[in-house]
């Protein structure tokens, strides 16, 4: 009886450990096809069984194998999504395609004008995404979309989550009730920024005391930046709260992120982007980070400055292009001026991280960024140099092979020299050689040989001096042949030289 209890309980913490695996598992496509493909014909019947409708206004493949295979990838993502919306209760979300080729007049009576867009039709709102094509990216944004505009505060608790939101542009409202007129007009400018921009309201006197606000009162929060902004003109109508909004909606320093990415890249400054990357768990990219942020609060009235920091970190993929790109390190803090059509960069020399800049230091490289000291297309013109330098190296490899050349001859000249003497040495050593293995009557043949090298050397008539003979010939003509090796090496030490 024990042993079966025993066993119950393994089989039921294997259940457990297999149940809850399961928990953890990320969704894998289950082959069912929840995308629609829009047309002409059925667009209208198919959007209207849906509260909310995802609309991806793609570029017609057409023929390019590459083009194809990237398509099908981009219509998985959207079927991984759809099965994940699908399970959302509270709204009806479906997906569609548009062929921006073969669907223009559905594309015009939507009003899609921007092609490989992603679209979300609501109530009576279009929200364009400009964030990363990727499930999980588009779902969540979908999620936000799907939130209340405004967010209500009413406690301490819920006053210190909004406390802690500092990557956002952010606004909040103090106002005396939710039927307050005052109130709707905040809500309906709200909508026109949803969900980009976070939008919160209290109507509690001790949450407004917090915040020192007062009745009607809205401030607005740059990101990064403790003190807010008092909107002034209160009490405000909805168009006063849209035009602040949009003359105030970029911030000194903002954070570029996956739901965001496009929309910020396209807000450039006069075509050129600030670029600061650090990585918030590194303990040099949190301290670049906070000079950044003591940057940002003592620029934040200048117009002209807007810096777009990236933490490398949420975005692994694009890390080797980066580095490739811009010829930076990204495993330590950098900061440059990028050109946002061509990628031209020039970046701050801070020694691989080693010594970052102090708030003044990083100021005063700004300052010559803004002013134009600091320019990206410098980054043509070191290319230029590094050509001029290429050129300068070819000529030099040209002089240097003429010299070559030259050497080669004088030492073509100095081996037809020393094949000329090692000829003359071979026959001598074949003298030598017929010496020892041959008789007194080949000895003469030898003297006759030598007689042709040296031509000096006469011949004896007795057999012993002719062996004599060779042998004082042999050193004659060794010593000869060290004298004229000795006077052709002189002879190439002065060519050399």
């Amino acid at each position: 009886m024990k042993w079966t209890w025993v066993l119950v309980a393994v089989l039921l913490s294997i259940g457990t450990l297999s149940l809850a695996k399961d928990i953890l598992d990320f969704p894998d496509y289950d082959g069912k096809d929840r995308v629609h493909n829009l047309n002409a014909k059925n667009y209208k019947s198919v959007m209207k069984k849906y509260d909310v409708m995802v609309v991806y206004y793609h570029d017609h493949p057409g023929s390019s194998r590459v083009a194809q295979r990237q398509f099908d990838i981009e219509e998985l993502t959207l079927e991984l999504a759809a099965q994940v919306l699908d399970e959302f209760d509270d709204e009806d979300i479906g997906v569609g395609l548009i062929d921006a080729k073969l669907d223009k007049v559905v594309a015009k009576k939507l009003d899609l004008d921007e092609s490989d867009s992603v679209y979300i039709f609501t109530d009576d709102e279009v929200i364009e995404y400009d964030g990363e094509f990727a499930a999980d990216t588009l779902v969540e944004f979908i999620f936000d979309v799907l939130e209340d505009p405004v967010e209500i505060i009413d406690n301490s608790r819920e006053l210190k989550g909004f406390e802690n939101i500092e990557e956002d542009i952010k606004l909040v409202g103090y106002f005396k009730s939710h039927k307050s007129e005052h109130f709707l007009a905040f809500a309906d400018a709200a909508e026109e920024f949803h969900p980009h921009i976070k939008f919160f309201a209290t109507f509690s006197p001790k949450v407004a005391k917090a915040l020192e606000m007062k009745l009607n009162e809205v401030d607005f929060y740059e990101p990064f930046i403790d003190d807010p902004i008092v909107i002034p003109g209160k009490p405000y109508t909805e168009e006063e709260l849209v035009d602040f909004i949009e003359d105030n909606d970029r911030p000194t320093l903002r954070k570029l992120q996956p739901h965001n990415m496009y929309e910020i890249w396209d807000d450039d400054v006069e075509g050129e982007h600030i670029i600061a990357f650090a990585e918030e768990s590194d303990p040099d990219g949190f301290e670049f980070l906070e000079i950044l942020k003591e940057v940002a609060e003592d620029n934040t009235d200048n117009p002209n400055l807007s810096i777009v920091w990236i933490d490398p970190d949420d975005f692994p993929l694009l890390l080797p292009h980066w580095e490739k790109t811009f010829g930076i390190d990204l495993s330590h803090p950098q900061i440059g001026v990028v050109d946002a059509d061509d990628a031209d960069s020039v970046w701050m020399d801070m020694d691989d991280g080693d010594d970052l800049p102090s708030v003044d230091e990083l100021e005063d490289w700004i300052e010559d960024a803004l002013s134009g000291e600091i320019d990206d297309d410098d980054d043509d013109d070191d290319d230029d140099d590094d050509d001029d330098d290429d050129d300068d190296e070819d000529d030099d490899e040209d002089d240097d092979d003429d010299d070559d050349d030259d050497d080669d001859d004088d030492d073509d000249d100095d081996d037809d020299d020393d094949d000329d003497d090692d000829d003359d040495d071979d026959d001598s050593d074949d003298g030598d050689d017929d010496d020892d293995d041959n008789d007194d009557d080949d000895d003469d043949d030898d003297d006759d040989d030598d007689d042709d090298d040296d031509d000096d050397d006469d011949d004896d008539d007795d057999d012993d001096d002719d062996d004599d003979d060779d042998d004082d010939d042999d050193d004659d003509d060794d010593d000869d042949d060290d004298d004229d090796d000795d006077d052709d090496d002189d002879d190439d030490d002065d060519d050399d030289y």
